[in-house]
């Protein structure tokens, strides 16, 4: 057997969703690797959710939560030896220079040493790198503005690297690969081992990571000063990951125009799409008694269940009778909240009777044969598994147009722009009340599947390019 190593963040193995199904598929698929599955996780309460094949070897799970990542002392002397490492590394993250990506990574190199023997989240809760934080503002933020950084911005900046890098403090895999499933902090252990075994990197991008960062903390809870430091860490470290890659495989050209804008190199790319096996989906010949539209996915507001229920409310309009079945639970950290407030706000819009928050459902099939229609409402996405599964079943589908949601839809379904609930209703409408269409389009959906997205092509691709990178014995 030969040992691959698979990095997660939020994903594979806790956590259930379309980037941990992709994982269970890829792993259960090649047979003649061993895994070793790197998961960055919330905390360190979180549970393996999925039930293991025989070869994943072992899961090591990362908390990057929980435990006060500044717990603990430092001596004196690696006190003494953090700080022009720290200076640096501060320094890195607000700037915007063409060299700034090279910075970044020959200090991140230096902050991963320096973890390996010292206690790094304890050096960055110093006083001494509260003034180091404030005096680069200092030279960088005009003074007396609104947004005029302070001390307390600067002791949420550092807390929060603290836990962000808190992966660098684990020992790294051996293995002949290590394969990132996600841009950002699953490429820290990653550069780990890359710079402790010169292992190659293989970078499985679903999403954009930065640009969902960058969506995240638009209406995150920091202040301009703190998204700032910590925006600098994400984009320099995306950067790096791209730069770093012996090859990156985005899940669909979306991406792949996203990743070479921001720096990938076109000759080391090559999109994979993720695929589903047809026959744990096959077409569906009976529909609903009433005009149903169904979503499925988990409750997160980067799904924007909320434009979905505005637009359910036009559709409530023109054809009464109908209902809308949501399935999935809530995501870890806000989704509970943002639950809540869909709910309320269903209320508020006066369907609250018309909608059922039916959580997790055991067969996802389930989820797509309770629909006429299925609805996916993202603001961003890679290549959603809910879409190309209700395709495999014969439901046509109305989507955003995000991520490579048109790449897997094309002419059979009906694409939208994203936050536009007249549009998503019209589009809804239009197939509740045409029996016809739905029927054509649900066809050439499952044809389209069969042709293009199957796990059997995936598998394929990812197993050639295991054994190229593992016979190449070096990074780039």
């Amino acid at each position: 057997m030969t040992d691959i190593a698979l990095m997660t963040e939020g994903t594979y193995p806790h956590s259930f969703g379309g980037v941990s199904v992709w994982c269970d598929q890829l792993v259960r698929g090649m047979v003649g690797y061993d895994y070793h599955v790197v998961a960055l996780v919330g905390g360190g309460d979180q549970r393996v959710a999925w039930e293991l094949p025989a070869n994943v070897a072992s899961v090591t799970a990362i908390p990057l939560w929980g435990n006060e990542s500044g717990a603990g002392s430092i001596g004196r002397s690696a006190r003494a030896v953090f700080a022009p490492l720290g200076h640096e590394f501060l320094g890195s993250l607000l700037d915007t220079s063409d060299t700034a990506t090279s910075r970044f990574g020959a200090v991140l190199r230096r902050l991963f040493e320096y973890a390996q023997h010292e206690n790094l989240s304890a050096a960055l809760h110093t006083e001494d790198m509260v003034y180091v934080l404030t005096e680069i503002w200092r030279d960088r933020w005009p003074a007396g503005g609104r947004d005029a950084p302070t001390v307390h911005d600067a002791l949420v900046s550092l807390q929060l690297l603290a836990h962000l890098t808190r992966p660098l403090a684990v020992r790294p895999v051996r293995a002949v690969v290590s394969h990132c499933v996600a841009n950002g902090l699953a490429v820290l252990p990653a550069l780990g081992a890359r710079w402790a075994h010169d292992t190659p990197i293989l970078l499985t991008e679903h999403g954009i990571y930065l640009r969902e960062r960058y969506l995240g903390y638009r209406v995150g809870p920091y202040r301009w000063p703190a998204k700032a430091v910590l925006l600098g860490f994400f984009r320099h470290l995306c950067a790096l990951g791209y730069r770093e890659a012996s090859q990156i495989t985005p899940g669909n050209l979306y991406n792949q125009r996203w990743e070479e804008r921001l720096g990938a190199d076109h000759a080391i790319i090559r999109t994979v799409y993720n695929g589903v096996d047809p026959d744990h989906f096959p077409p569906v010949e009976a529909e609903p008694d009433v005009p149903t539209v169904s979503w499925a996915g988990r409750v997160d507001p980067i799904k924007d269940i909320e434009t979905l229920l505005r637009a359910f409310a036009l559709v409530r309009q023109r054809v009464p009778e109908a209902r809308l079945r949501l399935f999935g639970g809530a995501a870890p950290g806000n989704g509970q909240r943002y639950l809540d407030r869909c709910q309320a706000l269903a209320e508020q819009l006066g369907i609250g009777g018309a909608i059922t928050f039916e959580g997790r459902v055991a067969n996802i099939r389930d989820a797509y044969v309770a629909g006429h229609v299925v609805v996916l409402s993202s603001i961003s996405e890679g290549f959603p598994y809910t879409v190309i599964e209700a395709m495999s079943c014969g439901r046509p589908c109305v989507a955003t147009d995000v991520g490579g949601v048109a790449e897997a839809v094309a002419e059979t379904g009906v694409v939208v722009p994203p936050r536009d609930p007249a549009a998503m209703a019209d589009a809804c409408v239009q197939l509740l009340e045409d029996p016809a269409l739905r029927t054509r389009l649900g066809t050439a959906a499952r044809a389209r599947v069969l042709t293009y997205f199957t796990v059997d092509q995936a598998i394929s691709t990812f197993g050639e390019l295991y054994r190229a990178l593992a016979g190449s014995g070096a990074v780039r």
